[in-house]
């Protein structure tokens, strides 16, 4: 039997979940911290410490005892994670880029400050100084605010299309403010780098975002880009990579602008839902390909074995208790069709409660599949 180093991960939820999967067929031990045992990474962890991955305290515990810590989640105590890096602990993404990507506006300036085509952007202190902006002409509507710090899976951003909505539904503190790009798709590529610099890179993919939840509902493997646009998105993704020089995963999210710019919206430095479909659709999954990264193990093929499309499954609205999924069966009539369902105990609206991934001879085959089972199963109450 092979010797890992001890892996601990920051983070219980669905993507520590899919992290623990990868490990299992190599027999490799996962210890993982979260608040609670009822979380969906509990079953599956070689060890499940109950703790707050927020708590300096209970990170510096956690990390104490292991050779290599990862994350799933960026919002954590970096304190915790600076010091177990100094104390030999190998932290990966290193503790430097957690804190500046874990910070909206530290994320644009560093794009800014290495020539990463970006979209314009402002800082402010405070709902008042945009509305300040405002008025001083300062800031044009159409604009989309986004919080510096704790916003994912939609929260912490609010799009300003009318000069009566300004007062209303700006967020409280710091954040940045954007004009609102003219979009014409939203693409998000994923790239894996080692310790040793070895980079591998995912096919595009391209979302589409739920209206009201505001985020992604579908996703589409490969994306519909001729080859010179689908060759900037890499490069310009590959970029981001290498001038981080992070280790392990990191999703890049691009805007396609309607007069065919390429420009990166924000990264997150983890396994990603853009790269669910990975587990079905690729030789190497993006969890496998994250811990082959972090354990200086060979990088995997990331080659794309057939179309596919991906569809969150979230709480449906108006829903909110114990968790109960309705329609399972259904889904699993539909040819090369692959649910997973994260075993959340509580739903509620919009909440992501699992993810199928459809396959097909063409992209419309997998969507169509996908559409499918998304209607066919709901997330709702118990009750």
């Amino acid at each position: 039997m092979p010797t890992f180093p001890k892996l601990g991960i920051l983070g219980g939820g669905q993507l520590g979940k899919m992290l623990c999967q990868a490990a299992t067929p190599w027999h490799l031990p996962t210890y993982v911290l979260d608040s609670s045992e009822q979380f969906p990474a509990a079953p599956y962890a070689t060890v499940f410490q109950t703790g707050s991955f927020r708590d300096y305290g209970d990170v510096m515990a956690f990390g104490r005892g292991l050779d290599v810590l990862t994350i799933e989640i960026e919002h954590i105590d970096t304190r915790a994670l600076h010091e177990l890096e100094q104390s030999g602990v190998r932290v990966y993404p290193q503790p430097h880029i957690i804190d500046l990507i874990k910070d909206k506006g530290l994320q644009k300036q560093f794009y800014a400050d290495h020539g990463i085509a970006t979209t314009d952007f402002q800082l402010f202190d405070s709902k008042q100084d945009v509305i300040s902006a405002v008025n001083a002409g300062a800031v044009t509507i159409p604009f989309v605010q986004k919080s510096r710090t704790g916003g994912y899976d939609g929260q912490g951003v609010s799009v300003i299309r009318y000069r009566e909505e300004v007062e209303n539904k700006l967020l409280d503190g710091a954040c940045i403010v954007e004009p609102l790009a003219d979009i014409d798709k939203e693409l998000a590529v994923i790239v894996a780098r080692s310790a040793t610099g070895e980079v591998k890179v995912y096919n595009t993919v391209e979302m589409e975002f739920h209206p009201t939840a505001n985020l992604v509902e579908f996703l589409v493997c490969p994306a519909a880009l001729d080859g010179d646009t689908d060759g900037r998105a890499t490069k310009l993704a590959v970029e981001v990579v290498q001038q981080l020089e992070i280790v392990g995963l990191l999703a890049v999210e691009l805007f396609l602008t309607t007069d065919g710019e390429m420009l990166v919206n924000e990264v997150a430095p983890r396994p990603h839902n853009s790269g669910h479909h990975t587990i079905e659709a690729c030789v190497t999954s993006q969890y496998e390909q994250h811990l082959r990264a972090i354990l200086g193990l060979p990088l995997g093929d990331p080659s794309l074995l057939r179309p596919a499309a991906m569809v969150n499954l979230l709480g449906a609205e108006g829903s909110h208790g114990p968790t109960r999924y309705d329609g399972l069966e259904d889904i699993l009539a539909i040819p090369e069709v692959h649910p997973h369902l994260y075993g959340k105990s509580e739903t509620r609206p919009f909440r992501k409660m699992g993810h199928v991934t459809a396959l097909g001879d063409t992209v419309k085959i997998a969507r169509e599949r996908a559409a499918r089972a998304r209607d066919a199963l709901r997330v709702i109450a118990e009750e």
